[in-house]
């Protein structure tokens, strides 16, 4: 009977190396074989953390596959189905690394940024490629320092308040309006700056950029008064950089 290959999925955190959990670490030192993913060469630096982490942490020997992601189409207003159709094509990849670099009784890994269960699609895509029985494996997925979690400690302050619930959401969702019956919202993959559509009166930003690394951007107050300070900034950093990682708490003033 041929052994079981398997695949970790492991979260790396927001963009410190330090953010590595001990399970983690201990994952890194089992893999045989590593799967980056290149979404662009303007995210070289991600890719370089990646490698800098491997090489502290991966077991001796190890081997790294790396391939251009499938690109997903950000222009059109078919969100939902341009979504699904990069995630067909996502698994596509996946399905032929697999096939192609993962040997019985072999581990394999990708390493995805903040936490793995949000707003990341690999676990669907895993689950997607072993329903389709081309390859058998088993797969567990490692918990990760989020952004999300970065954001919060970096400002050091709470995602929750006594008796009130927190929401997390997008800036698609948020550029809409904002939720209603709550007072608490992180909002992630904002791509526009959706805080600047919104009315700012009564809501303090938690914003932070790059979280973790040495382009770290943190600026907190009254909307009203930050969001021009912070649109200038992530403007900046992008056209320096090439990208924008941000996230950011909005909270109505307890007041």
């Amino acid at each position: 009977m041929p052994l079981m290959r398997h695949i970790f999925v492991i979260g790396i955190g927001a963009g410190d190396p330090d953010h590595l959990t001990l399970q983690a670490v201990k994952a890194l030192a089992r893999t045989d074989v590593f799967f980056i993913l290149d979404k662009s060469e303007e995210r070289q630096d991600l890719i370089r953390l990646r490698r800098r982490i491997l090489a502290e942490h991966g077991r001796p020997g190890h081997r790294l596959v790396e391939a251009p992601d499938a690109e997903r189409d950000r222009t059109t207003p078919a969100y939902a189905t341009a979504v699904d159709d990069w995630r067909v094509r996502r698994a596509d990849l996946v399905e032929q690394l697999a096939v192609e670099h993962l040997g019985e009784g072999e581990t394999g890994a990708f390493l995805v940024w903040g936490d793995p269960s949000l707003y990341d699609s690999v676990i669907a895509v895993v689950d997607d490629v072993r329903a389709r029985g081309t390859v058998a494996f088993d797969y567990e997925v490692i918990p990760g320092i989020s952004s999300v979690s970065a954001l919060a400690a970096r400002h050091r302050t709470t995602l929750t308040r006594v008796g009130r619930p927190v929401q997390i959401t997008t800036g698609r969702r948020l550029a809409e309006g904002f939720p209603e019956d709550v007072d608490d919202v992180v909002v992630m993959l904002d791509g526009r700056a959706a805080f600047s559509g919104i009315d700012p009166e009564g809501l303090e930003i938690h914003y932070g950029a790059y979280l973790g690394t040495p382009d770290e951007i943190l600026v907190a107050g009254p909307l009203a008064e930050a969001a021009p300070r912070i649109r200038e900034l992530r403007e900046s950093a992008r056209e320096r950089k090439g990208w924008i990682m941000d996230t950011y708490l909005l909270r109505r003033s307890a007041d």
